[in-house]
């Protein structure tokens, strides 16, 4: 992938995890990545297409992998991971004292899947957002 995509996605993202909404100001000495939302193999075209990639903090990363659905812990019911461009953050996720809350289906299999409340991500998001940090750009 070459610069200019990456500095176009990045800046999409306002330089925040599309997942997490942690900026990459917060994780100085850990890059986020370009990932596909849904993998390349799950694609029949191996062009890169703007539309199909997120910016996302390593944790994201590797916990989301090539998954597109996951289980919601309140219902069993497997449902469709959030996706960062045809789903709105603050309609699936809340944050509530560092934690993120899934407000649906949807928000808790991903929270769930991307361990959005390891006990590391939370000392982070706390950290963040006593240091007068924001993590919503919606």
């Amino acid at each position: 992938m070459n610069d200019t995509i990456r500095d176009l996605v990045r800046r999409r993202a306002d330089d925040r995890c599309e997942y997490l909404h942690i900026p990459q100001e917060a994780t100085p000495f850990i890059s986020f990545h370009i990932k596909h939302v849904i993998a390349k193999q799950h694609l029949e075209n191996d062009g890169v297409d703007l539309s199909g990639l997120a910016y996302a903090c390593d944790r994201c990363n590797a916990f989301k992998g090539p998954n597109l659905s996951s289980i919601d812990p309140n219902t069993g019911e497997k449902v469709d991971l959030y996706h960062p461009r045809t789903n709105v953050w603050s309609d699936h996720f809340a944050v509530s004292a560092g934690m993120i809350v899934g407000l649906t289906p949807i928000g808790r299999a991903t929270a769930r899947l991307l361990r959005m409340n390891d006990p590391r991500r939370v000392e982070l998001r706390l950290k963040w957002l006593e240091e007068g940090g924001n993590i919503w750009i919606y």
